[in-house]
């Protein structure tokens, strides 16, 4: 299985104005009830304690690979936090000087404090993230209707954090997400339906705001994003497909299933800041270690890519 592609499936902004405050709403996609630690942990453990697997074989495959996507979706939601975190024009900022002064009572100050300004296992008040939003009942249609719950919460608090927060990073990931949470919110309708006969799409979406009406969304829809369930593993989860199908509720349009995962963008190389000391108070003299031992391994440049080399 595939889950770590160093790869985001959206399409950030480089940093360019740090905006704190925004910063601290995003982390309840991250750490809040309805974020993406919990979707990502509510269907790891589903996975992990499905019982009667090869029987139930479609249903287990759907569970498990939408948990494999929720792992990049953790990975997007702090790419977007550190973006809106990342001051560049920042140079010099070394202790002595006061130089976190400009941030007391901006935003979340573990950001800064303990976070490196950095996203954290939190929610927007900087509670932490609680193994307590984990559930996992053994029960399959019990389990499948909780996550369309959750994936419906989901929804409305992207929603929520997109209305409220208006820095380009936030806009482009509350855009992308809610057109791939509403796949995941299909797909578990579907599998409700299939097993129990109800019709879980005449709910959807909740709240009933159309995902094309909004302008962030609507590139993903051109490319067909908000009907695909990519198939996160190159040997395993095939029986999705006995699941995810027929049309979607808001366009009428074929579901599918696509062989993936797809191949994202490309993550920026956040520069360092010398406040938080984040990678270091001198971050010049980790990159001539790091350059050094590159040398005596063979390699003259590092090999890995990022969106502004």
């Amino acid at each position: 299985m595939i889950t770590r592609i160093d790869r985001l499936g959206v399409a950030l902004p480089p940093p360019f104005d740090p905006d704190p405050d925004g910063a601290a709403a995003v982390q309840e996609l991250m750490g809040g009830r309805f974020g993406e630690m919990s979707t990502f942990m509510n269907y790891t453990f589903q996975s992990f304690n499905f019982r009667g697997r090869q029987a139930a074989r479609p249903f287990y495959d759907l569970i498990a690979n939408i948990a494999a996507e929720e792992f990049g979706h953790i990975e997007v939601v702090a790419a977007a936090i550190n973006t809106m975190l990342t001051d560049p024009a920042q140079v010099d900022a070394q202790a002595p000087d006061a130089t976190l002064a400009k941030y007391k009572g901006v935003g979340a100050s573990h950001h800064f404090l303990a976070g490196g300004k950095g996203a954290l296992p939190a929610d927007s008040r900087q509670i932490p993230w609680s193994g307590d939003y984990v559930f996992s009942s053994g029960d399959l249609v019990e389990d499948l209707t909780h996550n369309f719950f959750l994936e419906t919460g989901a929804r409305n608090g992207k929603l929520k954090v997109y209305q409220m927060v208006e820095h380009p990073a936030a806009r482009a990931l509350t855009g992308y997400l809610l057109v791939r949470g509403g796949v995941h919110q299909v797909a578990y309708a579907r599998a409700l339906e299939n097993l129990t006969g109800v019709n879980m799409m005449k709910a959807f979406p909740a709240p009933r705001i159309p995902t094309d009406k909004i302008p962030e969304c609507q590139p993903h829809i051109k490319k067909g994003l908000h009907r695909i369930l990519y198939r996160f593993s190159t040997t395993d989860y095939h029986e999705i497909a006995a699941v995810f199908n027929g049309p979607h509720p808001e366009t009428g349009e074929d579901l599918i299933v696509e062989d993936g995962p797809p191949e994202g963008a490309l993550a920026h190389d956040l520069p360092p800041q010398t406040d938080v000391f984040a990678p270091d108070y001198a971050p010049e003299d980790i990159a001539e270690i790091a350059q050094k031992l590159r040398k005596a391994a063979g390699f003259d440049e590092p090999t890995g890519k990022v969106a502004d080399e």
